[in-house]
């Protein structure tokens, strides 16, 4: 009994390494369970369920905006990635840009590049380099998998590693409503999604690069976290009861980073 359950163990560490990738530019391992063009599918169909249940924007130079940003950003993604053999990373995405009428200052990226800013975080964007800030972070995460990463670690918690397979199969409806329940589909996606530090911080390192290989000067990144923290309502909670880096942290990792992401900026120029 005590053989069986190591080899049991055994061939559950193998299938975790074997469905363990890695991220662009920061090379840590992630555990990505669910084949792409699944949860790709999933997040198209949650996305045209949003849109069809909230008002776009028709204030068409803010959209111009958000849409002319997301085309440059989205450029300058498929740019690095085919420039060192990972364009396997944007395969099956489906590039979409939209601006929604609400009041929260918030924006995300679902997996397979479905975009949307809440016209709450334009006046904080205030320009083209603000909202490519906010459209390189949260298109980072689709490009970081971490939409892939943080279902794999709940299909863990909830269905078990060895049986992930075949629920996948046969439990479709479980499945989705986790992907849903992730991403706040079908109660507030507006709410700031629940990603890690780890996979914040990540985001805020990669779209720093992103937004400088697009042609936006990252220098002006910080700016933007700290109109964020001065428009901040109440009291932030200790970081370490946050899931997010506090805005403090995010401008000196961002300072950090610089240095790197300038001498893409210049590259760009």
């Amino acid at each position: 009994m005590y053989s069986l359950r190591r080899i049991f163990l055994s061939l559950f560490l193998c299938l975790l390494l074997v469905m363990c990738k890695t991220v662009p530019l920061t090379n840590r391992s992630q555990l990505a369970l669910i084949p792409n063009d699944q949860i790709n599918s999933m997040s198209f169909s949650s996305y045209n369920s949003f849109l069809s249940e909230n008002k776009v924007s028709n204030n068409t130079a803010q959209t111009n905006m958000v849409k002319t940003v997301g085309m440059r950003i989205k450029s300058a993604v498929e740019t690095y990635l085919a420039e060192n053999n990972m364009s396997e990373y944007v395969k099956g995405f489906e590039w979409e840009f939209n601006l929604v009428e609400d009041k929260a200052e918030n924006a995300f990226c679902m997996p397979g590049g479905k975009v949307v800013f809440y016209t709450g975080i334009m006046p904080i964007c205030k320009d083209e380099t603000g909202v490519a800030v906010v459209m390189g972070h949260e298109v980072a995460h689709a490009i970081a998998n971490h939409g892939n990463e943080r279902m794999s670690q709940g299909l863990l918690q909830q269905l078990g590693g060895l049986s992930l397979a075949v629920a996948l199969q046969s439990k479709p409806q479980e499945t989705q409503n986790l992907f849903n329940g992730l991403y706040g589909i079908g109660t507030q996606v507006g709410v700031l999604l629940p990603y890690g530090r780890l996979q914040e911080s990540e985001a805020d390192h990669l779209g720093l690069i992103f937004m400088a290989i697009a042609g936006y000067n990252p220098e002006q990144a910080p700016d933007f976290w700290e109109r964020m923290s001065s428009n901040s309502k109440g009291a932030s909670p200790p970081e370490f009861l946050s899931t997010h880096p506090s805005h403090e942290t995010r401008i000196q990792n961002l300072k950090k980073w610089m240095p790197e992401a300038i001498k893409y900026y210049k590259k760009s120029s």
